[in-house]
């Protein structure tokens, strides 16, 4: 098996853990011993890492407990494969950082938020700089979506509400239902904040995913903005973190 089959079936193995987690479908998500049950451990710690601040949605959004050898299996994570600090990677330094902001916050280790310094200042998260191009970067940002996080890119989802709804359009026309329904999760967002939208989500959510969804990332992401969707909005999170 190649490199490449082994990260996507560890990838695809850890979504569909979390999300029956999150669905209550399944058990909590044991991260060690995903990872000590993987046949290759290094694709499953990358699987960690690219899922990121989804790996914590059960913790966030369901209020279950963060065992320590999860915790570590993170920050084991953090190790095999260092944060990007890439200038060409800004999207991943920013999941990098609300990865390990997440994991201080769980853990209460205040530390583990070196594991990925904040990223400079980012001039593609202000959608006055042409909507559909910044769609694409909010896209890559959705695991930002969630609770327990507030920051710039936070705040840019806030001054780009009509600019995500016409993302949401474009994509659902474009058939590119994934990153309509990763955007679609932010609308989710917002709206558990009490901001006005001029798109449904509800009905852009279920239509992309009744006509092309497929994948259990693509899953996850309309799992979580359920969660948003069904809860009343303006009801605020417990505590944020700030990435």
């Amino acid at each position: 098996m190649s490199s490449h089959s082994a990260f996507a079936e560890a990838a695809d193995a850890l979504a569909i853990g979390v999300l029956g987690a999150l669905s209550g479908t399944g058990g909590a998500v044991q991260l060690a011993r995903y990872v000590d049950d993987a046949p290759d451990t290094l694709a499953a710690l990358a699987a960690v890492r690219v899922l990121g601040a989804d790996v914590f949605s059960p913790h966030l959004l369901k209020g279950d407990p963060l065992q320590a050898q999860d915790a570590a299996v993170v920050a084991k994570a953090f190790d095999a494969f260092p944060a990007s600090d890439a200038p060409e990677e800004p999207a991943v330094a920013h999941r990098d950082h609300a990865t390990a902001a997440l994991l201080a916050r769980l853990t209460g280790d205040d530390t583990l938020r070196t594991l990925a310094p904040a990223p400079p200042e980012d001039a593609a998260l202000d959608p006055s700089n042409g909507w559909s191009g910044w769609c694409v970067r909010m896209a890559q940002l959705a695991p930002l979506a969630t609770l327990g996080l507030d920051g710039p890119v936070h705040a840019a989802a806030r001054d780009g509400v009509l600019s995500l709804s016409r993302g949401v359009s474009r994509s659902i026309l474009r058939r590119d239902f994934p990153t309509a329904l990763r955007l679609v999760r932010w609308l989710a967002w917002l709206r558990h904040e009490g901001a006005e939208l001029p798109l449904d989500p509800d009905v852009a959510a279920e239509h992309a995913w009744l006509v092309g969804g497929a994948g259990p990332r693509t899953a996850l992401d309309l799992a979580i903005a359920r969660h948003f969707l069904e809860q009343r909005p303006g009801t605020p999170p417990k505590e944020t973190a700030r990435p």
